[in-house]
């Protein structure tokens, strides 16, 4: 079985899990690390993930690998984060949890668009750029990234 069918086949299977615990699974990775694997799940929810969502979740999925062949035999170390603010927005959801945050994406005309997430659902995306209140549908926008900000214009602290 290949890397990403194996990944892919894991994701499958740990979907359910992480859903029935109240968060999406945005990814799987699987990396050698000596003689055991590292098995890293991204989960994410509304509001964001807790220390305390983290360990609910890592419950949940140590429970289902350990009463499951999907890992295999061999040892393995499990890590359960959150998406960090380098992952690219490509689903709605995503957009709608970069809602207050100043996005850069590619259109798919060409060029670029770079403003505030004022909301997004699932047919688009509405943005303050330069003042003015632009919607884009999902389909014009490629893989947006959230920009990270030092300072707000308005003053206040921004994240990172």
């Amino acid at each position: 079985m290949s890397v990403d069918s194996r990944r892919d086949r894991l994701a499958q299977l740990l979907r359910p899990v992480v859903n029935r615990a109240g968060f999406d699974l945005e990814d799987v990775v699987i990396t050698p690390a000596g003689k055991r694997r590292l098995l890293r799940v991204v989960v994410d929810a509304d509001g964001g993930v807790s220390l305390d969502s983290v360990a609910v979740v890592s419950q949940a999925v140590s429970r289902f690998l350990d009463s499951s062949d999907a890992m295999g035999n061999g040892p393995y170390v499990l890590e359960v984060t959150s998406p960090g603010v380098d992952r690219p927005l490509t689903e709605p959801r995503h957009w709608r949890r970069a809602a207050g945050h100043l996005v850069r994406a590619p259109l798919s005309e060409g060029g670029e668009v770079r403003g505030r997430v004022l909301t997004a659902d699932e047919e688009s995306v509405v943005l303050d750029v330069d003042g003015r209140r632009r919607t884009f549908r999902h389909g014009d926008l490629g893989r947006g990234k959230v920009q990270v900000e030092f300072h707000r214009d308005n003053g206040e602290h921004g994240e990172g």
